[in-house]
């Protein structure tokens, strides 16, 4: 996916330098002094932000992955620790995944089954240290398809590591009434986007967007100077 969004965006650099330099070209004619530096920086500047965009998606890739133990973004696994210690994992689908606790799992990426991890898990509720939720025990037979069976329940102590399993829905309400939680089960999709997206998004964001838009201001801004400029050079007879 990395290399088809590189090849896209060279192509699109390509096209942007053609457009840009032959629009610096035009409007800048017989500006004299400058003109040919404004070309060339008009031609460069779509490499420059393909560079600077690329740069920042490592950044935060680095970020996510190395200090927030998130996914970075891109890719076929999306991945976010939950407030409990606990994480969602979700592998090519985003309609059902992992809830598992990294402590207690290996070193290498894999996550394997046991009492405090669960797989096949359709729908999630967070409620203080516990974890409720739906599980789909066919959904690695049936992946890629848009399903939304579930047949049994958790209730997951996060502080234990202790799950209980539930045939039915009502069962789960019932135990979870009685540590007086209200049941709200939630798509696994909805939960990990809840926990994933925070406050280093619009961060990475803003220093994505802001220093291409004030090159381009930059840019804009050179090229008017150069025509009132070429406005006031005296005109051949």
């Amino acid at each position: 996916m990395l290399l088809i969004w590189a090849v896209v965006g060279t192509v699109l650099a390509v096209i942007g330098a053609l457009v840009l330099a032959s629009a610096a070209a035009l409007l800048t004619r017989g500006a004299g002094n400058g003109r040919r530096r404004a070309i060339i920086a008009a031609a460069l500047f779509p490499f420059a932000c393909l560079a600077w965009g690329g740069s920042m998606f490592f950044f935060q890739a680095l970020v996510n992955e190395g200090l927030l133990h998130r996914d970075p973004g891109a890719g076929d696994a999306w991945k976010t620790p939950l407030p409990n210690g606990y994480a969602i994992l979700m592998i090519d689908v985003t309609d059902q995944g992992w809830v598992y606790n990294p402590k207690t799992q290996g070193s290498d990426s894999a996550v394997g089954e046991q009492e405090d991890a669960v797989a096949g898990v359709r729908n999630v509720q967070i409620a203080g240290h516990y974890i409720l939720g739906g599980v789909d025990s066919k959904a690695f037979q049936g992946l890629g398809k848009d399903s939304h069976q579930v047949d049994s329940y958790f209730l997951l102590d996060t502080q234990t590591g202790k799950r209980t399993q539930f045939q039915d829905y009502n069962a789960l309400r019932r135990a979870a009434v009685a540590l007086n939680i209200a049941p709200n089960l939630q798509p696994i999709n909805d939960v990990y986007g809840k926990y994933r997206f925070t406050w280093f998004e619009v961060f990475a964001g803003l220093l994505f967007i802001l220093p291409p838009i004030a090159g381009a201001l930059l840019l804009l801004g050179w090229i008017i100077r150069l025509r009132r400029r070429q406005r006031t050079l005296p005109q051949p007879a």
